[in-house]
């Protein structure tokens, strides 16, 4: 049987073995430690953020990032349906919720449906933004860079800060993801347009640490607010005194130590991401019913998830099938997230519009896209599509 082909796996080909191994002979391998440092700094240099806090994971990055911005219970968050399910569970481990809105053509939450909302079904008293339909403060956007693909917060921004809505990007997907200006110059990394944004370092991510994230903001006090809370909030760390409910939300040594060594082939992932979508893209031209999803003009956009469209014609069942095709010849593929609307959770939340979510459900498929893939996989993907 040929090599098994997974969709998104790390690839361990650098410094990683070498600064492990000077945690574990130095002993600093828990949540203190000079990795931990120098992964934030290394962040923070790459994204251009004023500051950088690493967190265990993207989904803690998140709840904190909607802790310190203001989110109470009670209030809501607008999120999009199309998303993996972790933010919008962050929304509820603030005691708010979520408050769904649809996908655009590149996945992404549709801002112009989030403005038409906020401006029509919004009333605006003492400073906060209120849904006219429950009563509830809107306390925040979390918009979702799905698939590394920016999302268009240009215009949004403005109203948000103009409506006192704080916008959290989950910049999760998306580390190598900038923001261009008119000529295609980098202009601004995902997770710093809004007032703050979260990073992730799982397995599947374009750099990973095992598992881990981090929290990137231009402002100082935030920046603060995050590192106190993330570290059980010690107020004296020698007698133990905790003045708020704070959490062990820190970064371990070992896994910075991971992230440092994989911050260093970033350049390197990007451009294989880069030339194996263009060679998707050949490779399927001839092929009527499948095409590669497009990515958003005023960006350059990191590629890390490949999304394959299957045509009308041929849609039906055709997606699942493929699925199980691909399984049986070791090329592993995945189906869009379940619209997060309709996951039993957030059944009664209030979704607004949800008009094209769930056709991109229907005819999208991940396929494989590692940093590491060769032209020959790539290849032999497309041959296996074919046949399927």
């Amino acid at each position: 049987m040929s090599e098994r082909i997974p969709l998104s796996a790390p690839c361990i080909d650098g410094n990683e073995w070498t600064y492990v191994k000077d945690c574990l002979d130095t002993g600093w391998v828990s949540s203190a430690g000079r990795y931990v440092e120098r992964f934030e700094e290394a962040v923070r240099d790459y994204t251009g953020a004023g500051h950088a806090v690493a967190c265990i994971n993207g989904t803690a990055a998140l709840h904190i990032a909607l802790i310190i911005c203001g989110v109470r219970p009670g209030d809501e968050v607008i999120v999009p349906t199309v998303t993996f399910i972790a933010p919008v569970n962050t929304v509820r481990y603030a005691g708010a919720f979520p408050l769904f809105m649809d996908c655009d053509e590149y996945y992404n939450i549709d801002t112009d449906k989030v403005m038409e909302f906020i401006l029509k079904d919004t009333r605006f008293s003492d400073g906060a933004t209120y849904n006219a339909r429950t009563g509830r403060r809107i306390a925040a956007l979390l918009p979702v860079h799905v698939f590394g693909n920016a999302a268009r917060l240009q215009d949004i921004s403005a109203l948000c800060r103009q409506r006192r809505i704080p916008v959290i990007e989950d910049a999760t997907e998306s580390l190598g993801t900038w923001y261009t200006d008119s000529s295609g110059g980098r202009k601004r990394h995902t997770g710093l347009v809004g007032r703050i944004g979260c990073i992730s370092f799982n397995g599947n991510k374009i750099i990973t640490t095992g598992g881990g994230g981090m929290i990137v903001t231009d402002s100082t006090v935030l920046a603060r607010r995050a590192r106190y809370l993330t570290t059980q909030a010690k107020d004296d760390e020698l007698y133990y005194v905790h003045k708020e409910v704070g959490y062990n939300y820190r970064m371990s040594n070992v896994n910075a130590a991971i992230g440092v060594a994989q911050l260093e082939k970033l350049p390197r992932y990007l451009a294989v991401k880069r030339a194996n979508y263009v060679l998707y893209q050949e490779l399927l031209t001839d092929m009527e019913d499948l095409c590669l999803a497009g990515v958003p003009p005023y960006a350059e956009n990191n590629l890390w998830m490949y999304a394959l469209q299957i045509g009308d014609s041929s849609r039906g069942k055709s997606r699942d099938r493929i699925i199980d095709t691909l399984q049986g010849h070791g090329v592993e593929t995945r189906p869009l997230w379940y619209p997060n609307h309709l996951q039993k959770p957030y059944r009664q939340c209030q979704a607004y519009r949800i008009e094209k979510a769930m056709g991109m459900w229907r005819k999208t498929l991940n396929i494989p896209c590692s940093v590491d893939l060769s032209p020959e996989k790539v290849t032999r993907v497309v041959e296996e599509l074919r046949h399927a």
